[in-house]
């Protein structure tokens, strides 16, 4: 069966189409007016192993945080709709990642229930035209539409590009995990028979 999912968001401030293929080889094509977004999902989808395709457009003529945040919404609902019922996927996943001097790590849990610790102590600044508190907002967004629990923490780290970049290729490891098959497991991987 194949673990896909199309989401489409249209409101006054943003238009997203998201295409997920959870079984996938990597693969993206992503496009939007937020080009460090871009940057950030095209890792996620790489070491997730999963595809990826993203077309959007958004206000950003006011700022990024719109389609940013929108960006996490769809991400979210994506990941809740392929993953469907949840049966025989692991459920938890961990990545580690170091880039450079930064070292983050992610670990996830795909419970039914959102809950977001974001320990990356970033200042409201930018990489480029990128304003670093998104970073945690997009977080949010993906936790309260996939119903995942997630824990984001960083190490150590002295460039905000370098570890906002740990933090999204440690998310695609967890992701990878977290939604990988095994045969071990009957159903769901919960004492209650069910993740919601």
């Amino acid at each position: 069966m194949s673990r896909t999912a199309t989401i489409e968001r249209k409101t006054k401030e943003t238009d997203i189409r998201l295409i997920l293929e959870l079984d996938g080889r990597g693969e993206s094509r992503i496009e939007t007016p937020v080009p460090f977004m871009d940057h950030m999902l095209t890792h996620v989808a790489k070491h997730g192993f999963f595809d990826l395709t993203v077309q959007a457009s958004g206000d950003v003529e006011i700022d990024a945080h719109h389609t940013v945040e929108d960006l996490g919404i769809c991400m979210g609902e994506a990941f809740r709709k392929a993953l469907g019922d949840k049966a025989r996927i692991r459920r938890f996943g961990r990545g580690t990642m170091p880039m450079h001097e930064a070292l983050a790590s992610v670990i996830l849990d795909f419970s039914g229930r959102p809950f977001l610790v974001f320990n990356v102590d970033l200042p409201k600044a930018k990489v480029g035209d990128f304003d670093t508190e998104l970073v945690e907002e997009f977080f949010v967004a993906f936790c309260n539409h996939s119903g995942a629990n997630v824990h984001v923490n960083l190490a150590y780290g002295d460039n905000l590009h370098h570890i906002i970049e740990a933090v999204f290729k440690a998310f695609g490891r967890a992701l990878d995990e977290a939604t990988g098959f095994d045969p071990r497991i009957e159903g769901v991987m919960s004492t209650k028979g069910k993740l919601e």
